[in-house]
């Protein structure tokens, strides 16, 4: 089941009408600490555009997509996590964890990361 953009979660988060741990908002993406953290530092970047799955993402969302990982990099570097290392993750769909479909990216840090995840 996918959520539409009026009872997705994320969208009233990135619209300010449900409360969040925000650290991080522009015009393109939100940035707040995840209710239930997997890491020390665990903190999920949205983009304020409704998009349910990481394949639906055409070529028109280049600038977005560059802004998520650009704002993973800065909050890790304002966290204090970038040198000792950070994940960064995006789940696509049901099967591989996704709960909330809107896209999101997990930045998760603060511990060593396991290899293979999941």
């Amino acid at each position: 089941m996918t959520s539409t953009e009026n009872d997705c979660l994320f969208c009233k988060i990135a619209d300010e009408q449900l409360p969040a741990d925000v650290v991080y908002k522009d015009d393109l993406v939100v940035a707040f600490r995840d209710v239930n953290p997997q890491a020390p530092t665990h903190i999920l970047v949205i983009p304020r555009e409704h998009i349910s799955y990481a394949a639906d993402l055409s070529d028109s969302h280049s600038a977005l997509l560059s802004r998520m990982f650009k704002t993973a990099n800065k909050i890790a570097s304002d966290e204090n996590i970038s040198e000792e290392g950070y994940r960064m993750v995006i789940n696509n769909g049901k099967g591989a964890g996704q709960t909330v479909f809107h896209l999101h990216l997990h930045l998760l840090g603060g511990r060593p990361m396991n290899w293979p995840p999941g």
